[in-house]
């Protein structure tokens, strides 16, 4: 066992770039007219955080709505410096023109809920995260003990969610 640990610390990288080749049904490099997907930073959201500041933990960008330019997906909470504040998540867009900034069209999940959001993903034009939360209001707010898996999907001009595992698990 020693001896495979030791052979392990012993490889490394290739080092040098290597060359660029286009992998098969890989990830294709974005047409030079498409529009880049909204910066999350630097936007006053709509999240009460009583003077805190707000930060942003995860994004994740897609084509949510199928019109060919790329969504944000932004989950925030405010910053408080202790325990688990809840999040919030929002979708941003980028209107068209040169000096257009982003903006807030949709809240997928409201901080009323008292959930965090983690592993927050958008594949296929749906957004996922897992959510983590409490089972009751004894369990103190740095320790969630519940978890759910939540989608949402543009659908009939609204974003629709789909809790795929609806029974909370501990975590």
């Amino acid at each position: 066992m020693a001896a495979v640990i030791a052979a392990a610390g012993l490889v490394q990288p290739a080092t040098g770039t290597p060359a660029e080749e286009p992998a098969p049904n890989g990830p294709q490099a974005a047409a030079p007219d498409t529009p880049a997907a909204p910066d999350a930073a630097g936007i006053t959201y709509p999240l009460d955080c009583k003077g805190a500041p707000q930060k942003v933990t995860a994004t994740a960008q897609g084509d949510l709505d199928g019109d060919g330019r790329p969504e944000t997906v932004a989950a925030v909470r405010c910053d408080a410096g202790s325990g688990t504040p809840p999040h919030a998540i929002y979708v941003l867009v980028r209107d068209q023109g040169q000096d257009a900034r982003p903006r807030v069209v949709a809240t997928l999940l409201e901080a009323a809920r008292r959930q965090t959001a983690t592993e927050l993903t958008v594949r296929d034009g749906v957004v996922t995260a897992s959510l983590l939360g409490y089972s009751s209001p004894e369990v103190p707010r740095y320790s969630p003990d519940t978890k759910q898996l939540a989608k949402w999907r543009w659908s009939g001009g609204k974003f629709r969610q789909e809790l795929t595992d609806s029974a909370a698990r501990s975590v």
